[in-house]
C-alpha cells in the first residue's frame, strides 16, 4: 500500500478579452515566470469565491462573468508539490479600464492567446482548453455577449464569434440566428463610426446571465 501523499488544492483563473481584434488572455508575474492569476484556497473557502478572490486580488477585475472549467491533478504538474488545481475561466467586456491605468499595471499583462509567453507549470495547457470550452459554446449558448460592451452592433457581435473560432462567418447567418435567440434588443440609438453607414446598436436583454439554445 502506498504511503498517503499531501496534496496542495489551488485556483487558476483565465480571464479571456478581445484586445485588438484578438483573443486575449490576462496574465500575473511571477517569480518564476508569467503565469496564471490564481493562488491557494482557504479552508473554509468555497471554490468560486477563491476564484474571485484571487481575480479581484491579482488583477483588479471584479463582477465578470465566472466559470469553472475543469480540474488539473496529473502527478508532475508541479514538480515542487503534489498540485491539484481547480481552473475557471473569466469573461471580460469591452469597455473595461486598460492595465496600463491600473495600480497593478506592471504586474500583469494581456497576451493574445497565439502567441502566448513561456508560461509556469501547465498554464499553457490550461489556457488552451479554456479557448476550446469557450469557442464551443459559442454554437449552444449566448457566452459571446459576456465580452461585449453594454451597447454593440450585430457587425462588432459578429467580430468576437470569428475572432473565438478563427473563421469567418456567413453575415446573413449569423444576424438571423442571433435575432431569432431574443436574448438582445435594439436600443433606439444608432452607431456611426468612420465613414461607414450607421448602425442600430443593440443591448443584451438579460446582462450577466448565459443563456442555453435548445
Amino acid at each position: 500500500m502506498l504511503p498517503p501523499t499531501l496534496l496542495a488544492m489551488t485556483i487558476d483563473v483565465v480571464p479571456f478579452a478581445i484586445c485588438a481584434e484578438r483573443l486575449a488572455v490576462l496574465l500575473a508575474r511571477h517569480s518564476a515566470g508569467w503565469r496564471l492569476p490564481g493562488g491557494s484556497i482557504g479552508a473554509d473557502e468555497d471554490l468560486d469565491a477563491a476564484a474571485r478572490r484571487h481575480l479581484v486580488e491579482q488583477t483588479e477585475l471584479g463582477e465578470v462573468y465566472l466559470e469553472q472549467l475543469y480540474t488539473f491533478g496529473q502527478p508532475d504538474r508541479d514538480p515542487g508539490q503534489r498540485t491539484v488545481a481547480v481552473a475557471y475561466y473569466a469573461l471580460v467586456p469591452a469597455g473595461r479600464p486598460p492595465v496600463d491605468a491600473l495600480p497593478i499595471a506592471d504586474r500583469v499583462r494581456w497576451a493574445s492567446v497565439d502567441a502566448l509567453p513561456a508560461l509556469t507549470l501547465d498554464h499553457g495547457e490550461i489556457v488552451a482548453l479554456a479557448h476550446r470550452r469557450l469557442a464551443a459554446k459559442l454554437a449552444y449558448s449566448t457566452i459571446a455577449l459576456q465580452l461585449m460592451p453594454e451597447r454593440f452592433t450585430l457587425s462588432e457581435l459578429q467580430a468576437v464569434h470569428e475572432t473565438i473560432l478563427g473563421e469567418p462567418l456567413d453575415k446573413r447567418n449569423f444576424r438571423k440566428r442571433i435575432l431569432a435567440l431574443d436574448c438582445i434588443e435594439v436600443t433606439g440609438d444608432m452607431a456611426r463610426r468612420g465613414g461607414h453607414r450607421p448602425a442600430r446598436l443593440y443591448r443584451a436583454k438579460r446582462p450577466g446571465q448565459v443563456d442555453f439554445i435548445k
